[in-house]
């Protein structure tokens, strides 16, 4: 079962995350747009609050196909689409599905397209060791508390612990290992069909307004995929957030629920 966040009325707002977090993630998007939006935050299938099947494909597809079905069960129409992470390629893969029914994006720090994969990634990705190192030691889940977050005086306890709750032990980290062995390397993966189908069909949503918040010290997604969202949507309004770092809401949330509010009125 996928479970999901759905709370204010008005026009849609909807949110999609990463690997290795959940909807707990956008909480202070959520708490300052529900007094003039509806907003809506799933779980993808293995994450958060929503099931974690044992015999489950956990790959962009369904993920893809799992919001596609969301977003039709609740009738969803003229969206605002926000992504961080995997919600990228998830988010805009569902969008080329649907485009009607998508009226403009936020980006934060996340593709839809190929790009490089940090060494300390790949390495997760390498048979039993990255069993034993992702889903043993919670080493994907765990570091990331620190590695995604530069304000580190914001990743409380009680923070942490909401990340790294959903995924406690063996079993609840399957989905976690799956995101990160399913990132498109080779052809001969499904999902890298899938992420050539979406890179070359972003051009037909580039007349939607798009807002880019990023966090310039992500590790991750660096600014060379800034870089290609602007040149794919040279219309989108930027804002570079120097001292922010993956986790860009975590790190500039102050900042950037003013400039999104901003976005949702003038657009």
């Amino acid at each position: 079962m996928l479970r999901y966040v759905d709370e204010g009325r008005g026009e849609p707002i909807l949110m999609l995350h990463g690997n290795p977090t959940w909807s707990f993630y956008y909480r202070r998007l959520i708490a300052a747009l529900r007094h003039t939006h509806r907003v809506i935050a799933p779980d993808h299938v293995g994450c958060g609050r929503s099931d974690k099947p044992r015999d489950y494909p956990y790959t962009l597809r369904r993920h893809i196909e799992n919001v596609e079905q969301l977003v039709e069960h609740l009738d969803l129409r003229d969206i605002t689409l926000v992504v961080h992470d995997w919600g990228g390629a998830i988010g805009f893969g569902a969008a080329l599905r649907m485009p009607r029914r998508i009226r403009r994006f936020v980006v934060l720090n996340t593709a839809a397209f190929f790009g490089r994969i940090p060494f300390r990634i790949r390495v997760c990705r390498w048979p039993v060791f990255g069993d034993l190192v992702v889903r043993g030691l919670n080493g994907f889940a765990g570091p990331a508390v620190r590695m995604a977050c530069k304000r580190r005086e914001r990743m409380t306890a009680d923070v942490r612990a909401g990340y790294l709750a959903p995924y406690d032990s063996w079993a609840h980290r399957r989905a976690v290992l799956a995101f990160v062995r399913d990132i498109p390397t080779s052809p001969k993966q499904d999902s890298y069909a899938v992420i050539d189908e979406i890179q070359r069909g972003l051009s037909t949503l580039a007349d939607k307004p798009m807002l880019i918040c990023w966090g310039a010290l992500d590790f991750c997604f660096n600014d060379a995929f800034l870089g290609e969202w602007m040149r794919r949507f040279p219309g989108a309004e930027v804002h570079r957030f120097a001292d922010a770092g993956h986790y860009v809401l975590e790190d500039a949330h102050e900042r950037i629920v003013p400039v999104i509010s901003a976005f949702l009125s003038r657009t």
